[in-house]
């Protein structure tokens, strides 16, 4: 099983906000979130851990050289782009994926390492059963312009919304197991002119794939400032409310 990390975005808000730090580089628990992801995931049996990192920030990608040096263990593969969106990011990374089973995120994505590891058991087992993907949700919504998934009782997904409708308790979770199928959908996407992953996971139940979509109880993004602490208080037990309104 392989492992990819977008890692490409400006991080403007961040900066804006008096972040010095790349948003990779920033720190949570002692170690920064580009080398917390690929410490779980080499302790996921990573056989390759593909990133992509912004041309306009050297820091990181000088970051992930010294990672590279470090843990040859983790067979950590980079490029350097700046694209114009996640979902572009995806396709610099889709060569790297082509042959094996693969889970994609966004290299501010925060969960607990415990409920990860039950995560990736579901997606080997969704595998087993036929499926093409397991695509982590929460109903933690705590989200600008969350991505709404509709699933039947077997949590078999049906699709993504933008808006909230009744019957609607799920967001995206922004991590993405799935089989080298769906980079059949990514090419497409691509070849159509579309960007924003939302729209890739439209395309993929528009294909005709099958996924699975596994609750996470709590997954959390750092897109501003305060979100550090937020996250922090997470990983260390605090702050276990959930913000679960629909009005967003």
């Amino acid at each position: 099983m392989k492992y990819a990390i977008i890692a490409a975005g400006e991080g403007s808000r961040l900066a804006e906000e008096g972040v010095k730090l790349p948003k990779p580089l920033v720190m949570l628990q002692g170690e920064h979130l580009v080398e917390r992801l690929m410490r779980i995931f080499h302790q996921h049996d990573a056989e390759e851990i593909a990133i992509i990192v912004n041309r306009l920030h050297p820091e990181t990608q000088a970051f992930v050289e010294q990672l590279r040096r470090e843990h040859p263990e983790w067979n950590i593969t980079m490029e350097v782009q700046t694209t114009p969106s996640s979902m572009h990011s995806f396709a610099v990374l889709s060569p790297h994926l082509a042959d094996a089973p693969f889970c994609l995120t966004t290299v501010d994505t925060i969960f607990r390492e415990e409920d990860f590891a039950a995560y990736i058991a579901a997606f080997k087992q969704a595998l087993r059963e036929g499926y093409d993907g397991c695509m982590a949700v929460t109903d933690y919504i705590d989200d600008e312009k969350p991505l709404y998934v509709g699933v039947d009782n077997a949590m078999n997904i049906s699709g993504f919304y933008d808006a909230y409708a009744p019957g609607l308790r799920y967001i995206s979770g922004g991590i993405y197991a799935l089989t080298p199928r769906a980079l059949q959908t990514l090419e497409q996407c691509m070849r159509e002119g579309k960007s924003r992953m939302r729209n890739f996971q439209r395309a993929l139940v528009a294909d005709g794939l099958r996924l699975k979509a596994y609750v996470f109880p709590k997954i959390l993004d750092v897109d501003h400032a305060a979100d550090i602490q937020k996250a922090e208080d997470f990983l260390n037990g605090e702050n276990e409310d959930g913000v679960a309104t629909h009005h967003k």
